[in-house]
């Protein structure tokens, strides 16, 4: 919602909700803390990468990096996700090359491809989890989950979006938040997409590679091109200003929902101009045009981080 990130004055009519919301979440964590819930230890390690807010902020890269990097610091590591837009007969699902993204949900789907690491959705975390370590993993990153407190954790990170923030700072539904901007100071690392990077986080930087077919014949298209750009994420404007920043002219811009589906007859609107869309939206794909392709991006972070990372796994296996 825009909204949240203009600080709109009408939002202010859902004080009343964002109070409801701040002390059912806040009575939640506190059953858990208390013990009268209780959350299920994974036989591994767990990392979740989260955030406070609501939409994309940039963890789908962050975890494929996470995935990459433990992998040379010989781990086996396994990712599993709620699997947002997703609907399977059975859970927890475990992912496989003829999984779509119907199934699971576009980012699992993502990071299976992009990773060939063992993936697994569920809306029940514990029972994701359970099932990946009994896959052989043994680490697990968990594809958002911050507020999911019946699966413990060691290892919190947090994304945030660079330039949107936290917005309002307002929690749900005045403002984007799931939980206070106090929440931070209990987790491992906030990472930050995009910069400008504040005291205490780690920069990360998303650098483009080179578009890669969906349906495109021939050689893709160069800087300076006329294309159609489409973007089914959290915050589409930041592909699109990625698109131009590569130096391609931007014919038409379609901005679809986080996880919203693309439609044939909709594409089909767009003409003949080649049309460049996001990783993401590539593993949804319709058919519907015949000059797409998508623009993969890969997640850079500083050394700094990778050292502190590497001390927290040590303490963590010292502590076993």
């Amino acid at each position: 919602m825009q909204g949240w990130y203009r600080n709109a004055r009408w939002l202010w009519l859902l004080w009343p909700l964002s109070v409801l919301f701040g002390v059912i979440s806040g009575l939640r964590r506190r059953l858990f803390s208390l013990g009268l819930k209780r959350a299920y230890r994974a036989p591994v390690p767990v990392i979740v990468v989260g955030n406070l807010t609501v939409g994309g902020n940039g963890k789908t890269p962050m975890v494929v990096w996470l995935v990459e990097w433990l992998r040379t610091q010989g781990y086996t590591p396994g990712v599993i996700s709620r699997g947002y837009g997703g609907r399977s007969e059975h859970y927890p699902l475990v992912l496989n090359g003829n999984t779509t993204a119907a199934q699971a949900g576009d980012e699992p789907v993502l990071i299976y491809r992009r990773t060939g690491c063992p993936v697994v959705v569920g809306p029940k975390r514990a029972e994701a989890a359970a099932r990946l370590a009994s896959l052989g993993a043994d680490i697990i990153i968990s594809d958002d989950g911050l507020q999911h407190y019946a699966l413990s954790r060691d290892i919190e990170l947090v994304v945030v979006d660079g330039k949107r923030r936290y917005g309002n700072g307002h929690l749900l539904p005045m403002g984007p938040l799931r939980e206070g901007e106090w929440r931070l100071a209990g987790v491992d690392a906030i990472i930050n997409n995009g910069g400008p990077a504040g005291p205490g986080e780690y920069l990360m930087t998303l650098t483009p590679g080179n578009l890669q077919p969906v349906t495109g014949q021939g050689e893709a298209p160069q800087s300076g091109s006329k294309v159609h750009a489409l973007a089914g994420i959290g915050h589409p404007p930041r592909f699109f200003s990625t698109l131009e920043t590569l130096g391609f002219i931007l014919d038409k811009q379609v901005a679809l929902a986080d996880h919203q589906a693309m439609v044939p007859e909709q594409l089909a609107e767009l003409g003949d101009k080649p049309l460049l869309i996001t990783e993401k939206d590539a593993v949804k794909w319709p058919g519907g045009h015949k000059q797409c392709w998508y623009l993969p991006v890969r997640a850079t972070l500083p050394t700094e981080f990778e050292h502190m990372l590497s001390n927290r796994l040590k303490e963590l296996n010292h502590g076993d």
